[in-house]
């Protein structure tokens, strides 16, 4: 089987699972599935576990630091947000990025990329954990990821939005989404 073909089996695996969502102002996301539990290891190395989080509205996202093409451009999307959610920021919304290879991405090393890309670390935390627990982590969200002999990544780009009670409500598939597309889900996710 090509790498093609099995990234095309993955998506449409996967496809119940993503959703679209209407975009009306006041038509509530819908719920699409609670979301994994987790328990993973920060840049400051401290251990985060999803339920910590709960009250909070959440975007989860996997990335690699060594990556160099989408990786950057999601991130960076999520970076412009930072600054547009103003004070709700760490108190009432936060961004969750998932490293799909941890070999190479330690705690220390998710850190100087969180400050090279700008992250504003009181909201947003950037995670890592064994293969086990990160293969284990893609998995449940409906994602993929596999290294390659070249040590590149192989990874499907999914963006989960979380209510506060623990409920994934909308998913991006890739890294083409509009940042203010995801900045109203968050706003309307607040103001539930």
């Amino acid at each position: 089987m090509t790498r093609a073909t099995i990234l095309v089996a993955l998506l449409l695996m996967h496809a119940s699972f993503a959703c679209g969502h209407k975009t009306e102002a006041d038509e509530r996301l819908p719920v699409v599935a609670a979301a994994p539990e987790f328990m993973l290891t920060n840049q400051a190395g401290e251990r985060v576990r999803l339920t910590d989080l709960r009250g909070k509205v959440l975007a989860v996202t996997f990335i690699y630091t060594s990556c160099a093409d989408t990786c950057p451009i999601l991130t960076a999307k999520m970076a412009s947000l930072q600054s547009k959610l103003g004070s709700a920021f760490g108190p009432h919304v936060r961004f969750i990025s998932i490293t799909v290879d941890p070999e190479i991405d330690t705690p220390e090393v998710l850190g100087r990329y969180a400050a090279a890309q700008g992250a504003n670390l009181g909201g947003w935390s950037f995670l890592t954990g064994s293969p086990a627990e990160i293969q284990e982590v893609v998995r449940r969200y409906g994602a993929f990821a596999r290294k390659s002999q070249q040590g590149d990544v192989d990874h499907l780009f999914l963006t989960s939005l979380v209510d506060r009670q623990g409920s994934i409500r909308v998913q991006y598939l890739g890294s083409r989404f509009a940042p203010d597309e995801m900045l109203r889900d968050l706003q309307a996710l607040l103001r539930e």
